[in-house]
């Protein structure tokens, strides 16, 4: 384990973060962020730290304080304001009480803070507070994990660290883990750390160097205890990975069978997210002998359940997925049952689904209800597959019993740091837009990011769509995906999709977009204009409805489609004919659509807009095809032409991409039971009505 402790580190730390906070908390910071950034000792808000210290309080008095993070922060990326500052004295009472209660204890954190805006400190936050160090760091080192998790892992650890090192059974986390902690450190003062099985590390020292090389030097000490027991333990031999379909080949349908169906016209089941884990290691690792008997078991560490659940299904027979995930469900449910008497009243189960899907020959199925979710059990899968690989090279793998993994999965304390403030609408859904780049599709796009999808931007590559892509990175990078797709070549219509399921599992909502225009009277129309119009407006509609429809019978969980059709199905213009009718021809097989594929719940509807001659500085592709003509058959201006399409209807409004872009959202979150319908966004055009 490399020391990444530097004299600049140290000097560009009290620069930032001294002036305003002081030297320790900025060294605090400073030393956190350093154990934060190695994935062998933490992952996505493991862990948490602490430094003792000062603070004024409101009458201007020094006060003792300690400074915390706070629950669910990433320490990578912790700022001097995520250690709230909690009152020491109030906390280091409560060592006198007997017992206290989660939700108690929480009280007496919050009530503790001195400033009541403050992130809730961490669920160890007494554990912090009852020892007495000046600085304190708690990790759950791999290297740690790897010799406790075995039956014989106390004495591993001891023989690895030494007698200066307290070695303490697992308890759940909260008051009496901290009053036994701090019980042991007195019986044994001099100790230099201690471990938590199953659990973790805790260092500590009088300057933040000092703990946070005081981390290191005991995961040092333990991965040379591995390295050697390696050498001389059971050889694993390297499998060779056999050839498997490719991973997006079954991820519609897992992606379809994590979904339980709501039973309601809304489709309100969760969606989730999948992201694959399916590097050669995983793949060996997957194919070795009882390959089974090693992975499906408990977590490394209690810190993980709520992202993985308390254990992974284990998927040997692809052709018999529905059966696999009920077998799944059917044991969750059991194991709730089990323990459900030790929650309070009216704690419902979580759900049934698993987090982690494990496939030999094709590697792991990682859901999340967002790719944010989903990267982080990804994190933890692909730590804990090597963790348990060198275990069972050395010996057998001891986790939590089911009773400890149960209390930790229902621990309220955990979860309240997974809640979202406001529920987005198409949270875990997928959606792609075919001529995204356009106006129209610009719009689209930033809104359906805005309520929470995962959105792949499809147009002809190039500038325009790189643009676009740079441009709503700036909402989710995560969340938005540019596609290279032209929707008139079926095979790239198919690799386009078929990148879409790689990245996350599979689709819910399509929306075609992509359109041509041309002008031209029908004597002076030429066949190969019209031709082309008919390859990108009839024949891509076409490629993307049998594409999705496919796509959906495999998902198995419904589906939207909207097509973006014009008024001028309904309305059709002297001079735009080829337009006119391959955009009608369009709307026609959105029609059949919604009656072939109803039997799926799979909705197909129509969105029906005048014209948009912009989103901001993007400008629409229709109209520099077609409004230069425009403005000469009428003698306008570029200004003029938009008040003129805007005078023309009752409303007396300008079309935008974000009045389109909410009739898409009308159907994509399903308000109505409704489908092979079509919304005019037009202000009102009397001519074009739908009938």
């Amino acid at each position: 384990m490399e020391n990444h402790w530097s004299q600049e580190g140290f000097r560009e730390s009290l620069h930032q973060w001294g002036p305003r906070h002081g030297e320790k908390l900025a060294l605090r910071t400073l030393t956190s962020r350093l154990l934060g950034r190695e994935p062998k000792l933490v992952l996505h808000g493991g862990g948490n730290t602490s430094v003792k210290g000062e603070t004024t309080d409101i009458l201007g008095q020094p006060t003792a304080a300690i400074f915390i993070k706070g629950s669910g922060i990433d320490l990578a990326r912790i700022t001097p304001e995520q250690h709230p500052a909690l009152n020491l004295a109030a906390l280091l009472r409560l060592r006198n009480l007997t017992t206290l209660s989660p939700r108690a204890m929480v009280n007496q954190l919050r009530l503790a803070l001195f400033d009541a805006a403050a992130p809730t400190p961490s669920i160890e936050a007494l554990m912090h507070a009852f020892l007495p160090h000046t600085f304190i760091d708690h990790t759950h080192p791999e290297a740690i994990l790897t010799l406790g998790n075995q039956p014989d892992g106390r004495q591993r650890l001891q023989d690895a660290l030494g007698e200066k090192v307290i070695i303490l059974e697992y308890i759940h986390p909260g008051f009496e883990l901290a009053k036994e902690v701090v019980s042991a450190w007195e019986q044994q003062p001099d100790a230099q750390g201690m471990v938590l099985l199953r659990h973790g590390l805790i260092t500590w020292g009088g300057s933040a160097q000092e703990s946070y090389e005081a981390t290191l030097q005991q995961v040092n000490r333990a991965e040379a205890a591995i390295d050697s027991a390696l050498r001389h333990g059971r050889t694993v031999v390297a499998m060779p990975v056999r050839a498997a379909p490719p991973w997006s080949d079954l991820a519609p349908e897992i992606r379809g069978a994590l979904v339980e169906a709501s039973g309601g016209a809304d489709d309100s089941s969760k969606r989730f997210i999948l992201r694959p884990l399916d590097d050669p290691e995983t793949l060996a690792l997957l194919q070795q002998p009882n390959a089974a008997s090693h992975f499906v078991n408990g977590p490394l560490t209690s810190d993980h359940i709520i992202r993985c659940k308390p254990w992974p299904m284990w998927l040997d027979d692809p052709s018999r997925i529905r059966e696999a995930f009920q077998r799944y469900r059917d044991d969750y449910r059991a194991y709730f049952q089990r323990h459900a008497a030790s929650l309070e009243p009216g704690v419902e189960p979580f759900d049934a689904a698993p987090r982690v899907i494990l496939v030999p020959g094709m590697g792991g199925f990682i859901a999340g209800e967002n790719v944010d979710l989903a990267d982080i059990a990804r994190d933890i899968t692909r730590q804990t597959l090597s963790v348990k690989a060198k275990i069972a090279a050395m010996g057998t793998f001891l986790g939590l019993d089911e009773r400890q993994l149960f209390d930790m999965e229902y621990f309220s304390l955990q979860h309240a740091k997974l809640r979202r403030a406001v529920p987005r609408r198409l949270e875990g859904r997928v959606a792609v837009i075919t001529g995204a780049a356009g106006a129209i599709g610009s719009g689209i796009c930033r809104r359906l990011l805005q309520e929470g999808a995962h959105v792949a931007a499809t147009d002809l590559g190039g500038a325009h769509l790189d643009s676009l892509v740079s441009d709503l990175a700036t909402v989710d990078p995560k969340r938005i995906l540019g596609v290279a797709m032209d929707v008139t070549d079926e095979g790239s219509v198919a690799d386009g999709l078929r990148q879409v399921i790689q990245t996350w599992g599979g689709i819910d909502l399509v929306i075609i977009n992509a359109g041509l225009a041309h002008v031209a009277l029908l004597a002076a129309l030429e066949m190969k204009q019209f031709r082309k119009l008919h390859q990108v407006n009839v024949e891509g509609t076409l490629s993307l409805l049998s594409h999705s429809a496919r796509l959906f019978a495999r998902q198995n969980t419904g589906g939207d489609v909207v097509v973006i059709s014009t008024k001028n199905v309904f309305a059709p213009g002297a001079g735009f004919g080829a337009y006119s009718a391959t955009k009608a021809a369009s709307h026609q097989l959105a029609r059949i659509a919604s009656l072939e594929l109803a039997s799926l719940d799979v909705r197909v509807n129509m969105v029906a807009p005048d014209a948009v001659f912009s989103d901001g500085q993007r400008k629409s592709g229709l109209w520099a095809e077609v409004g230069p003509d425009r403005m000469r058959a009428r003698g306008l201006d570029e200004a003029g032409l938009e008040a003129y399409y805007r005078n023309r209807n009752l409303l007396k409004v300008a079309v935008t991409a974000d009045h389109v872009a909410n009739a898409v959202l009308f159907f994509a979150t399903r308000q109505t039971p409704t489908t092979g319908a079509t919304i005019p966004v037009d202000g009102g055009l009397p001519d074009a009505t739908p009938r």
